[in-house]
């Protein structure tokens, strides 16, 4: 949030009430005419679709995840980490007549992942920490989110491929895109001058 917060406020979004938000779930910038609408990051794209809201911002794993309608408009480089398949070091990738279980909170994304290189696997989908079911024979292996790869390596689990990198994403509603161009056009331009900027200091 806090890097948000910094890049909002340098293009001029007063974002006192979401430093403060205490328990409300719609907080204002007077100045700008901007409503603030705190919800899931599972719920952003449903909101951003059905024009509830006009612009969202999601990670990337969101959106592979769900089959949506929206425009994707700027990677906010931030938030980020990579799809990936992990397992225990044992692992034996795909070779063999056995066929691959593959657990995973993302199913979606695994199923695509599998298809595009003509493998065949079993997809269990998992809610909680998918971490534990090679451990427990439930899987071969996972695909899930990885940032910086302690919860593996604790875990005695290894990263076997890189599927995508993953980051915050802003997206925009179809219809808002087409109403309130203008409007919407002028915020999308000043957030990818913030992060173009940015990402050169970084470098």
């Amino acid at each position: 949030y806090t890097t948000l917060f910094r890049s909002f406020e340098e293009i001029g979004v007063d974002c006192t009430q979401l430093k403060n938000k205490g328990r409300k779930l719609i907080l204002k910038d007077e100045k700008n005419n901007i409503e603030f609408i705190l919800v899931k990051s599972t719920d952003v794209l449903t909101y951003v679709e059905h024009g509830a809201a006009d612009i969202g911002i999601v990670g990337k794993d969101t959106l592979m995840e769900q089959n949506k309608e929206f425009y994707e408009v700027v990677d906010l480089k931030v938030g980020k980490c990579m799809f990936a398949v992990a397992s225990l070091p044992s692992f034996k990738n795909y070779d063999g007549y056995n066929r691959k279980k593959i657990a995973t909170k993302y199913p979606t994304v695994a199923k695509a992942y599998f298809k595009k290189n003509n493998e065949d696997v079993e997809i269990i989908k998992l809610d909680g920490s998918v971490e534990i079911a090679p451990i427990l024979e439930l899987s071969d292996a996972i695909v899930d989110l990885v940032e910086t790869g302690d919860t593996l390596k604790e875990n005695g689990l290894i990263i076997i491929e890189k599927i995508c990198d993953i980051s915050a994403r802003m997206i925009v509603n179809r219809a808002s895109m087409k109403m309130k161009k203008e409007g919407i056009n002028n915020l999308i331009v000043k957030v990818q001058k913030y992060v173009d900027k940015n990402e050169v200091r970084v470098k």
